[in-house]
């Protein structure tokens, strides 16, 4: 699908198809983005296949610039 399908439309878009740029890379971008909207990481790790969460957890869970913030809120709102 890289050859054919992303890289021509990187191409296209006048994106280098780089290393940070491929399908994997989107995947990884998705997986994070869901996970920080609130997806569990239970259905989100049987979407993407795997066996064991906490592998998804591992592998796709990347604290966002969002996340640090929604940390202080919590524990703020505990004491408020």
């Amino acid at each position: 699908m890289n050859g054919y399908v992303w890289r021509p439309a990187l191409k296209a878009a006048g994106i280098d198809a780089g290393t940070d740029t491929g399908m994997h890379a989107l995947w990884h971008f998705y997986a994070s983005a869901l996970l920080e909207a609130g997806v569990s990481i239970k259905a989100l790790s049987e979407y993407l296949g795997h066996h064991d969460p906490a592998f998804t957890l591992r592998t796709y869970t990347h604290l966002m610039p969002t996340s640090n913030d929604a940390v202080r809120h919590a524990i703020d709102a505990l004491w408020t």
